[in-house]
């Protein structure tokens, strides 16, 4: 006699193969019947209110501002004209790694932080230094140069 050519695990492999089919086809089912079909054009509408948040109202014609083209910045916004004529400045070092060669400047008439090189400087600079130097512009911005200390 012969052995029959299937056994229980090729039983069970296709048993659980028919109920993923089967499950797989309720689930197909479920989502078709859940669809809102026959939705309207404005039903899928978005807008964008005042805020720039999305709605699914129109925006209220009352808040609505005017806006110049030429006021959008995109990108990198313009740096102001550089003038030699303020070159000289005093200040106060807020940051200074001695390790990596590099600081930061707090300018005592304009407030900003201007970056400053070990290869700028004309004494050694310790953090809450009182400081003169000059303003070069640099590729990013302003750079300390001629640092000396203050007395």
């Amino acid at each position: 006699m012969a052995k029959s050519q299937e056994t229980w695990n090729k039983k069970d492999r296709e048993k659980k193969k028919q109920q993923s089919k089967k499950e797989k086809e309720e689930r197909k089912q479920e989502r078709k019947d859940h669809a809102k079909e026959g939705k309207s054009f404005e039903d899928m509408l978005a807008y964008v209110d005042e805020n720039g948040n999305i709605s699914s109202k129109p925006p209220d014609p009352m808040k609505m501002r005017k806006v110049n083209l030429e006021d959008i910045e995109i990108g990198v916004p313009k740096q102001k004209a550089y003038d030699p004529a303020d070159a000289f400045r005093s200040g106060i070092v807020t940051f200074f790694n001695e390790a990596k060669g590099f600081g930061f400047i707090k300018d005592q008439q304009t407030q900003e932080s201007i970056f400053v090189h070990a290869n700028g400087l004309r004494d050694q600079i310790k953090e809450n230094n009182r400081v003169t130097f000059e303003v070069e512009m640099g590729h990013k911005g302003l750079n300390a140069v001629n640092v000396k200390l203050s007395n």
